[in-house]
């Protein structure tokens, strides 16, 4: 079993489901000013409380606009006072958007480093995090702890995801902590696993369309077959991310 490092504290949340696995992640990394709480997560009460409890904040930064991530940030500002950072501005409390792509945070202890991974959202992001003797990338949904994730389309596009996955991909041997499911040791191999599965997920949608697939729905039901169809709303919007792709000039 792979163990987070030192600084870092996971808070998981109550809300497992098929596309949240066992319940989204909230990483709290101590430093010696507060605090810095990624992903505070859905709105739940008893979820912010104990994330409050490990002590004072002093940065929220979100890996990207989705409720399970991001519903509880105005609450939880209100709980603890500390800015909250994020790529859409609309997100951000008392703090300026994170525009700046490799850019460093102002924490001691700790160098946290923004980077831009869209693809599975237009403003997704990753926080790379390390101390002396440690490192990690914590990648919201960008990486899941296993399985794969949904390019949301159309916000979400396939070619940035790629381009997003090949820029993990260079973090051989680096932790992976990501926004659900359990800890991946090497993020590096992890992005070279999305991409293969990426690529034959493509050659597959091209399969379905020579066979005389027209729409979307039509390819999930060929390409996503053996998938549960609860999990086909997800799997199209990927199909439609993956036409719009396969489309593009």
């Amino acid at each position: 079993m792979t163990t987070l490092p030192a600084w870092c504290t996971l808070v998981r949340a109550d809300n497992p489901s098929p596309m949240t696995l066992d319940g989204t992640n909230t990483y709290v990394l101590a430093t010696s000013a507060g605090n810095v709480v990624v992903d505070p997560g859905p709105l739940l009460e008893d979820h912010l409380e104990a994330v409050a409890a490990l002590g004072p904040v002093t940065a929220v930064l979100l890996t990207h606009r989705h409720p399970d991530h991001a519903e509880s940030s105005r609450r939880f500002h209100e709980m603890s006072r500390a800015p909250t950072l994020a790529r859409d501005p609309d997100l951000c409390i008392d703090a300026d958007p994170l525009n700046s792509d490799g850019a460093l945070m102002d924490v001691p202890d700790l160098q946290i480093r923004v980077l831009h991974t869209p693809g599975h959202t237009s403003d997704s992001v990753c926080f790379d995090v390390a101390d002396d003797g440690n490192r990690a990338v914590l990648t919201g949904d960008t990486i899941l702890g296993r399985g794969t994730t949904v390019v949301a389309y159309p916000d979400g596009e396939l070619g940035p995801y790629l381009d997003s996955l090949r820029r993990l991909s260079r973090l051989e041997g680096v932790l992976v902590l990501p926004g659900h499911g359990p800890v991946r040791p090497d993020a590096g191999a992890a992005a070279a696993m999305y991409i293969a599965h990426r690529q034959e997920r493509l050659d597959q949608v091209r399969a379905a369309v020579a066979a005389g697939a027209t729409t979307p729905i039509e390819v999930v039901e060929i390409v996503y077959a053996d998938v549960h169809r609860v999990l086909w709303p997800a799997a199209e919007a990927s199909v439609r991310a993956q036409l719009d792709y396969l489309q593009s000039p």
